[in-house]
């Protein structure tokens, strides 16, 4: 049903581009029977107008650093005091009426147009993503889900929203709710995070007594409640059919797609399920307007980040800046640089623990955003930079993760299963150097039989680490190797000697 309404929706941009294509051609004076000697004076040029839910075209050439003005998450250290009174003053709920009654097509577009994509890793179009939601009614109620289940390795980011802008959050929820017409958002927390599910929830007593959720809200006449449900710990859960799965009550396992929660999601109704970070950035894109969202960053990559920098820096932080900024500029201007200096440095895993980790030399010339570190044969993720000085083992860094992801598999499909427990244990030899050559090859060829074949990517964020660290530092592996052979060899010559 998914790839129905993508087909849909791809028809009708062609539609639009083919109508923009031709009245671009008549502007130029080609269609000469129709129109002939219309276009403009010659050596003019005209530029055809922007698609509607299109983000304008970017014309800076540099990026960052955020001025203070334009940053979303202004208490994002916790400098101010995070209830109602506090949050108004911030700018939260201003004109939240407004943008209700403006309706679920005005939102949709707005988001659209701002280029927003998700922010919790997989890097998805949201206002597309939210339009999947727009059939005619069923009988069915529609339902928003917010991911706020932070399991990442290396990721902070939601933590910091959740303890210190739980309105910017709540508030998103209604607005989003509105979008896609649901009448309840749920939010699925991590368990550990106690003082953070503390702070949300009073956020959601105060929304409620203020009149900001529930019956008739804000006067919009649109009805609107949020729950918070605490999860039991399992990363798993960050799939979006396995929290819905343990939202549910059940085993946190990830479901077969199709159908997808747009069309069967939690209770059976249709579904939308964002992060964190998505839906906390929604009031201020639709408050002031998408194309300042779509003014930060380059085309396809737009808008602001929360970045979450951990590992050998000398000052570790979560910080907010704009996309396209290179990568060593934010650790220099926001982290203190590296410990021992850019000289130590020995690699980055850039977006959270199931990126692929990238050397030095790839690391002075990336940028940070989705095409940009695609582009480095990395991603993007979750933004969450861990640095690595030339103190760190390596090899055995990636192969704590393998541990890692096999304990964290749900153990449903096959591939993840057997083959990150295959990865695990020929990682930790790696980590001795107790391995033959030829397994290097054989860890890379089991990688792609998991790769693409489950029903979740949890199988595909494990085996991605694997795959840089043989792609950028397969000869620390073989130099490991060399030597455990050499010392076994001198080993027994010395034992034949003393017998």
């Amino acid at each position: 049903m998914r790839s129905i309404l993508c087909l849909r929706n791809t028809t009708a941009k062609l539609t639009k581009s083919s109508t923009v294509f031709i009245s671009h051609f008549r502007l130029k004076g080609v269609d000469s029977v129709a129109s002939k000697g219309s276009g403009p004076p010659q050596g003019t040029k005209s530029t055809p107008p922007v698609p509607p839910g299109m983000p304008p075209p970017q014309t800076k050439k540099t990026f960052g650093p955020l001025s203070d003005q334009d940053r979303i998450f202004t208490n994002l250290y916790g400098r101010n005091d995070w209830r109602l009174k506090s949050a108004l003053k911030q700018g939260d709920w201003y004109k939240t009426q407004d943008i209700l009654l403006k309706g679920s097509e005005w939102i949709i577009n707005e988001i659209k147009t701002s280029g927003l994509r998700g922010r919790g890793g997989a890097g998805f179009a949201t206002g597309l993503k939210w339009s999947f939601m727009n059939k005619p009614p069923d009988g069915r109620p529609k339902f928003l889900v917010v991911n706020a289940d932070e399991g990442e390795p290396g990721t902070c980011k939601d933590r910091e929203i959740l303890r210190h802008s739980p309105h910017k959050l709540v508030e998103g929820c209604l607005l989003a709710g509105r979008a896609i017409g649901a009448r309840a958002a749920f939010i699925y927390i991590r368990g550990e995070f106690y003082n953070e599910a503390c702070n949300t929830q009073t956020a959601i007593a105060e929304a409620y007594n203020a009149g900001f959720l529930g019956k008739n809200v804000c006067g919009s006449g649109f009805d609107f409640d949020v729950y918070m449900h605490r999860g039991a710990g399992a990363y798993v859960c960050g799939e979006e059919t396995a929290l819905i799965e343990s939202l549910e009550g059940k085993a946190g396992k990830p479901r077969l797609k199709p159908p997808f929660p747009a069309d069967v999601g939690v209770f059976g109704c249709p579904t939308t399920v964002n992060n964190v970070e998505t839906i906390s950035v929604t009031p201020t894109i639709l408050r002031r307007g998408a194309n300042w969202f779509a003014s930060f960053g380059r085309t396809r990559n737009s808008g602001t980040k929360l970045f979450t920098i951990s590992g050998h820096v000398n000052k570790p932080c979560s910080i907010e800046e704009e996309l396209s900024m290179p990568l060593m500029e934010i650790i220099d201007r926001h982290a203190g640089g590296v410990r021992g200096g850019w000289d130590n440095l020995l690699a980055i895993i850039p977006g959270g623990s199931s990126t692929p980790i990238i050397p030095k030399k790839v690391v002075e010339t990336v940028i940070m955003d989705f095409d940009g570190l695609l582009a480095a044969q990395t991603s993007l993720g979750t933004a969450a930079i861990i640095v690595m000085d030339k103190s760190t083992d390596v090899v055995k860094a990636i192969a704590r993760l393998s541990a890692f992801y096999k304990h964290e598999s749900c153990g449903q499909c096959t591939p993840c299963r057997e083959g990150l427990t295959w990865i695990n244990k020929i990682m930790q030899r790696f980590v001795k150097g107790k391995a033959k050559m030829e397994e290097i090859n054989m860890i890379l060829e089991v990688t792609k039989q998991i790769e693409g074949h489950t029903i979740c990517a949890l199988a595909d964020g494990a085996v991605w680490p694997v795959q840089g660290l043989m792609r950028h530092f397969r000869s620390d592996v073989e130099a490991r190797i060399k030597q455990f052979e050499q010392m076994t060899k001198m080993k027994h010559f010395s034992e034949r000697c003393t017998q």
